[in-house]
């Protein structure tokens, strides 16, 4: 099988979050059991001169985008025996960032259409292109309606999978002016009067996918649709939910460069080293006799900042310690820097993004306390019970179907339900003996990305018209 994957990010390429590491990370499984996966990006600015040095130039040729035929590029290089292609075009796709720019809509049109104007001259015909996000949205649409009849892509079958239906992104309706082709209708791309990329994929993609099963679930109802669940309800029977992994070797307690002391669930009491020389590190009070309860999370109230907010003096009458990690709203921001500066020995506001930080919060601390509003998946809790340490979320998403019993769960968005969870949890703690139980399982659990690559290869197996390996269930 041949299947090229099209998205905006990927490691290690460019990573502005977990987009990056799902599209670095599960080609490589597919790519192991047999199939010809290759990846598309643009070739952004930031992207390494180290990477760029390297890349060979295929073709340039021109993409007639609106009034104008823009210039274009294709270049490729090979990385870690993945082929990836990269879109360059000086009017969209050389800025000095990624994202954020007014002309957003305009960007990631062009990319869509680059990709598929592209194809001709890679030497390499996909049978699927497996699109991923709003970004890439556009490309089914193209396809199946601008591109059908020409016989060069008459049997190019399509994928898309939704990482995130809250980032969606909505467009005026001149948008697609660009293309020369209205799409502008309730059946296509019109949501409320503007344009929604996202809804073409939606309607015209052979198949959908989400990450994980109860999200797929989630995204049929008005409160996660956000104004997409009918046609989602709609195409239900091709929506597919498949949970991502995580990269076992990067997060590998046995193996990482970053933590105190290694690691295994068989010599796990060395978790203890790494929580003593956290709490030496950050400036906290150094014992093992009160957990450590980490934070390591964009702090936006997707995130579940706003029920922190409610109860943290709470939750800091407990006997207990907080690391927190990350950043975003200067309000949350500004709420644990107050009480790292109240309570110094007990509290670590860490707002920054430190990947060898991260590496070892989730080494030493106990908990991991994540409890999201919404998660289509989610990769924290995921890294947490690689390394031994507790998740506590809300029963949402991908939380939902990861942690179960290797963790301690609430079911409401309410305040006082996580407080209580986050006290039975601190309960749980001081009876030594489950707790190393417990730790041990949650670091013999396995969310490696293998599972996720059999699954899809079972769905492009079966879009292929061959049978299906395994019965996935939505």
């Amino acid at each position: 099988m041949r299947v090229l994957f099209a998205a905006s990010e990927a490691t290690p390429f460019i990573k502005t979050g977990g987009l990056a590491d799902v599209i670095g990370s599960l080609p490589r499984e597919i790519k192991n059991r047999g199939v010809d996966v290759r990846i598309i990006l643009p070739k952004y600015n930031e992207i390494p001169d180290a990477f760029k040095q390297k890349m060979n130039i295929i073709k340039k040729f021109t993409v007639p985008f609106g009034e104008q035929n823009q210039g274009c590029g294709i270049e490729t290089l090979t990385c870690e025996d993945i082929v990836f292609y990269f879109v360059d075009n000086d009017q969209y796709i050389k800025k000095p960032k990624l994202y954020g720019y007014e002309d957003n809509s305009e960007r990631f049109a062009f990319f869509c259409k680059a990709v598929l104007d592209s194809l001709p001259y890679l030497a390499f015909k996909p049978e699927i292109i497996h699109s991923h996000d709003w970004h890439t949205a556009m490309i089914s649409t193209l396809l199946n309606t601008q591109y059908k009849n020409n016989e060069f892509y008459s049997n190019i079958k399509t994928i898309f999978t939704i990482h995130n239906l809250y980032y969606q992104v909505i467009f005026p309706r001149n948008i697609l002016d660009l293309f020369g082709y209205s799409h502008f209708n309730m059946e296509e791309l019109e949501l409320h009067g503007n344009v929604s990329f996202m809804k073409g994929a939606l309607v015209y993609s052979d198949i959908i996918t989400t990450v994980s099963k109860s999200y797929a679930q989630e995204i049929q109802t008005p409160y996660y649709g956000y104004n997409l669940d009918r046609i989602i309800k709609k195409r239900n029977k091709d929506l597919y939910g498949i949970i991502n992994g995580i990269d076992y070797d990067e997060f590998n307690p046995e193996d990482n460069k970053h933590i105190f002391k290694t690691y295994t669930s068989e010599s796990i009491n060395n978790k203890v080293i790494n929580k003593l020389e956290l709490q030496k590190l950050l400036g906290l009070s150094v014992t093992n006799d009160v957990p450590i309860l980490a934070i390591i999370s964009r702090l936006v109230p997707q995130k579940g900042l706003d029920l922190i907010s409610q109860v943290l003096n709470d939750i800091l009458q407990e006997n207990l310690q907080l690391v927190v990690l990350g950043v975003g709203q200067q309000d949350y921001e500004n709420m644990f820097k107050k009480a790292a500066s109240e309570l110094p020995d007990k509290v670590s506001a860490n707002l920054t993004f430190d990947e060898e930080l991260a590496h070892r919060i989730y080494a030493g601390a106990d908990f991991l306390l994540m409890p999201s509003i919404f998660e289509p998946c989610g990769i924290s809790q995921l890294i947490a019970l690689r390394y031994g340490t507790i998740p506590i979320v809300r029963e949402t998403g991908g939380l939902k179907d990861t942690v179960g019993s290797y963790g301690f769960t609430f079911t409401n968005i309410n305040a006082l339900d996580m407080l209580h969870t986050v006290r039975r949890a601190i309960a749980y703690f001081h009876n030594k003996q489950e707790w190393a139980r417990m730790s041990k399982n949650a670091m013999e659990c396995d969310n490696r990305w293998s599972i996720a690559a059999l699954q899809y290869i079972n769905l492009y197996t079966k879009l292929l018209g061959g049978e299906e390996l395994v019965k996935i269930n939505t």
